[in-house]
């Protein structure tokens, strides 16, 4: 089944956007991830925050990320 970008919001991270779902969305928001230009430093943060779905949609470019911080 694919996955779809319907409903989903993008933020910005260091490699590019991802693509979250409102609820994922609203937790970045709550949790003060990220700022007006809806830039999040703290990828660590936003990765332990979004859900098994948004994670995996997202997963090549979180796959990347992590890779370049080790």
């Amino acid at each position: 089944m694919q996955q779809s970008s319907v409903g989903r919001k993008l933020v910005k991270v260091m490699r590019g956007s991802m693509m979250l779902c409102p609820s994922c969305y609203d937790s970045v928001v709550e949790e003060k991830l990220m700022d007006k230009n809806t830039y999040v430093e703290d990828y660590h943060a936003l990765f332990d925050t979004i859900c098994p779905g948004c994670d995996d949609l997202n997963r090549p470019l979180v796959d990347d990320m992590l890779g370049s911080s080790e």
